[in-house]
């Protein structure tokens, strides 16, 4: 499950990287791939929600010693 976490946590970063890039820019990175109504750009946008679903379900079940700065055990 540790490869799911790291491509979970990938996802929420480049979903936060782009709210970043939106909110200064006005760009938004559904644009890449023809604007947010195009398929491909509605896939990224789900995976990306459902990242977020699957990190906030997990948390703290983490137990690699990474997981809010506790030390491993």
């Amino acid at each position: 499950m540790k490869g799911l976490h790291t491509v979970t946590f990938a996802l929420l970063a480049i979903g936060g990287l782009n709210w970043l890039v939106l909110a200064i820019f006005n760009w938004d990175i559904g644009d890449l791939f023809g604007g947010q109504t195009a398929t491909v750009s509605k896939i990224i946008y789900i995976l990306v929600g459902l990242s977020a679903v699957y990190e906030l379900l997990t948390m703290g079940r983490n137990k690699s010693g990474a997981d809010m700065g506790r030390p491993a055990v």
